[in-house]
C-alpha cells in the first residue's frame, strides 16, 4: 500500500494538470466542457476512491497470488510474450467486469459514480466508485492464473491498465481514422456515457475495442444522435458520496417494501433497472424521458461559493497528498483518521455545494473536531517535522471552515433569497 501511496504522489498531480489543460483549452477556442461546480464533485470522487484504495478498505474475496499458485497449468517466463498475455488478460477481464456493472443490480451501484456526470470531460474519467468493497476482479483473471502469469507482471499492469482509461474522457478530439479498429477511442467513449437509447450500455471496452465487435456491444457515435450524458436517473447532487450510494438504497427500500419474498431476493441480480412491479406501480421513480429536453442539475451559486468549493478541493487535495508523503510515519490507525477527517470534508463542502442547511452541522463539527486535534497533538499528523507553521495552515483551514459554513449557509442563501423574492 505504501508504493501504492508513492505513486499517487506524482500520479494526482499529473492528472489534475491534465484536467487545468483541458479547461484552459476550452476557454480558448469558446468551447469549454466544464462547469465549475460539476468539476469540483468530479475531482473530489476521485479523492475519496484514492484514500479507500490507498488504505485497503476492501473484502478481497480472493486474491490473484492464491488463483495463480492453485491453478496455472503452465510456467511463462517474464519475457515480452507474458507482458502481451497479461495485458490482454486484463483488458478481457475488464471488458467482462464492465459488462456485469451495467446488466446487473447490485454491481451497477458500484459503477453509478463513474456515469453520474452529466458533462463528459476528463474531471468525469475520475469519478470512481467507494461502494466496491467487495474485491472480486481477481476471479475474472483466472485466463491468466491458469496461464502462469506471474503475479508481479499484473500488479505492475493493472494500475497502468486503469491509468491508461483517463485519456478518453473528453469531447475535444473527433475520430482517429483507423485507430477507431484498434483501441478504445474519445468518440467510442463518448457513446458509452451517453443516455441516448441508441448508445445505452455500449461500447464496454477498457484499452481495446475488440471485445466490443466480438461481444455484439459495439456502436459507433452517429453524426445525426448527439451523445447526451448522464443516468437516466439523476444523481441530483453534488456529494460523490452519497452517489455511491443511491442505487443500492434504491434495492434496499425496494426490498423492504415489495410483499413477493421471492422479490426481496432476486432484486440484487436482476438486470439494472428492474424494480418488483407491486413497488413500482406504488413508488414510481422519476427517470428521463427525453433525453434532449431535460434539466441538468445546477442549483444556483455565487462566485464566492464556486471559489469556496475549489478553495476546499485544493487543501483537501493538498491533505491528501500529505497523507501519502507521510504515510509510514502517520501509521495504520493514524491514517484511517486522517482518510476520516478528508471524507468528512468532502461529504461537508460538496453538501454546501448543494446548500443543504445540515451541510453547517457538518462543517462546524469537522472544523472544532479538527481544531481539538491540533490542540491536544500540538501537531497535525506529524506535518510540523515537514513544515514548522504546518500545524497552524491546518488550523486556520478549519477555522475558514467553520465560518465559510455559516456565511453560505446563512448570509449568502439568505441574499439569494431575498434577491429572488425582488425579482
Amino acid at each position: 500500500m505504501e508504493t501504492y501511496a508513492n505513486a499517487l504522489l506524482y500520479a494526482i498531480p499529473f492528472f489534475v494538470g491534465l484536467v487545468l489543460i483541458e479547461i484552459l483549452y476550452g476557454h480558448f477556442v469558446k468551447d469549454q466542457k466544464h462547469n465549475v461546480m460539476d468539476t469540483v464533485s468530479s475531482l473530489s470522487s476521485g479523492l475519496t476512491n484514492i484514500i479507500k484504495d490507498s488504505l485497503g478498505l476492501v473484502l478481497v474475496l480472493v486474491s490473484y497470488p492464491f488463483l495463480v499458485e492453485n491453478l496455472a497449468l503452465f510456467e511463462i517466463k517474464a519475457t515480452w510474450l507474458v507482458w502481451v498475455i497479461a495485458f490482454i488478460a486484463i483488458d478481457f477481464a475488464g471488458y467482462w467486469n464492465h459488462r456485469l456493472s451495467h446488466h446487473v443490480n447490485i454491481f451497477w451501484n458500484q459503477h453509478v459514480i463513474h456515469h453520474s456526470s452529466e458533462e463528459f470531460n476528463l474531471a468525469c474519467a475520475l469519478r470512481q466508485s467507494i461502494s466496491n468493497v467487495v474485491g472480486y476482479f481477481a476471479l475474472m483473471l483466472i485466463p491468466a492464473a491458469i496461464l502462469g502469469v506471474p503475479n508481479e507482471i499484473i500488479a505492475i499492469l493493472a494500475p497502468i491498465h486503469l491509468f491508461a482509461q483517463f485519456w478518453y474522457h473528453t469531447q475535444h478530439i473527433g475520430k482517429m481514422g483507423w485507430l477507431e479498429y484498434v483501441i478504445v477511442t474519445p468518440s467510442q467513449h463518448r457513446v458509452h456515457h451517453a443516455i441516448n437509447p441508441e448508445y445505452i450500455d455500449k461500447n464496454l471496452g477498457q484499452i481495446l475495442c475488440v471485445w466490443d465487435r466480438m461481444f455484439g456491444t459495439f456502436q459507433e457515435e452517429l453524426d445525426e444522435v448527439p451523445p447526451q450524458y448522464g443516468v437516466l436517473k439523476p444523481a441530483a447532487t453534488w456529494n460523490p458520496i452519497l452517489i455511491n450510494f443511491q442505487h443500492v438504497w434504491r434495492l434496499m427500500v425496494d426490498a423492504w417494501r415489495t410483499n413477493n419474498w421471492w422479490d426481496k431476493l432476486r432484486i440484487w441480480f436482476m438486470p439494472t433497472g428492474w424494480r418488483p412491479s407491486d413497488v413500482a406501480e406504488k413508488y414510481p421513480i422519476k427517470k428521463i424521458e427525453n433525453v434532449y429536453n431535460f434539466k441538468k442539475y445546477m442549483p444556483a451559486a455565487s462566485n464566492a461559493l464556486k471559489g469556496y468549493a475549489i478553495f476546499q478541493l485544493l487543501f483537501n487535495t493538498f491533505l491528501m497528498l500529505f497523507m501519502f508523503y507521510n504515510y509510514s510515519e502517520i501509521g495504520f490507525n493514524g491514517l484511517l483518521l486522517f482518510g476520516a477527517f478528508v471524507f468528512m470534508g468532502i461529504f461537508g463542502y460538496t453538501t454546501l455545494m448543494d446548500k443543504k442547511s445540515y451541510a453547517l452541522w457538518i462543517e462546524i463539527l469537522r472544523g472544532i473536531a479538527g481544531l481539538s486535534l491540533i490542540f491536544v497533538t500540538k501537531d497535525w499528523f506529524g506535518i510540523n517535522a515537514h513544515l514548522f507553521w504546518g500545524s497552524s495552515l491546518v488550523a486556520l483551514y478549519f477555522v475558514i471552515t467553520i465560518f465559510g459554513s455559516v456565511y453560505f449557509t446563512f448570509f449568502e442563501n439568505q441574499k439569494s433569497s431575498t434577491t429572488n423574492l425582488v425579482t
